[in-house]
């Protein structure tokens, strides 16, 4: 069963989140940001991951908090549910095109946090979203999970086009790099250990 729960309560937000790596797609977000839910919606969706989030964030403040805690979660869930990362790929990646957006992620679920994150977003913001915050959601997924993470748009225009093809790329990579492969019967390290 490679599910994880986690809740994690601050005084900034509370956030109580489930994800399945081998489910169908099925989400349920309610973030109190739109655009976020449909981010999350998407990458469950492409990753074919279940995954319910519910969050009460300080949204009068701005979305900062409540979008990098949320990648916390995320990433803390995703650690938690590939376990001991034994018969696991490893390495995902994708590149995924949308309209005129051009997106390739690629990741290596290591143990050793690090992001490469290039993309310059046109928009300050999509719906209720603050742009610049999609690099603190990726930025905090990627240590909370210890995971190695790049992200690069390769093209794009509209900014609503290159944020969703960023997280539908990282789902797919993910799928990848969670996905079972019987010649690996150990974890996939000349270290033994990730």
């Amino acid at each position: 069963m490679r599910q994880a729960e986690i809740t994690r309560n601050t005084k900034e937000t509370q956030i109580r989140l489930t994800l399945d790596l081998d489910g169908s797609g099925r989400c349920q977000a309610d973030t109190g940001i739109g655009f976020l839910d449909h981010m999350l919606e998407s990458f469950a969706r492409h990753g074919f991951f279940d995954l319910t989030v519910q969050v009460t964030g300080d949204l009068q403040v701005d979305t900062h908090h409540t979008v990098e805690d949320t990648g916390i979660v995320l990433g803390t869930a995703i650690a938690q549910a590939v376990g001991d990362k034994k018969g696991i790929c490893r390495y995902g990646s994708s590149l995924l095109p949308m309209d005129e957006t051009l997106v390739l992620t690629a990741l290596d679920l290591c143990g050793r946090p690090y992001l490469v994150y290039e993309a310059e977003l046109p928009a300050e913001r999509v719906g209720g979203l603050e742009t610049e915050t999609v690099r603190e959601f990726f930025y905090a997924v990627s240590y909370a999970a210890q995971m190695n993470l790049h992200i690069q748009v390769l093209h794009g225009g509209n900014t609503h086009h290159m944020i969703e093809a960023m997280f539908k790329s990282f789902a797919r990579a993910l799928d990848g790099a969670t996905g079972r492969d019987p010649r690996i019967q150990d974890v996939l390290s000349t270290k033994g250990s990730l």
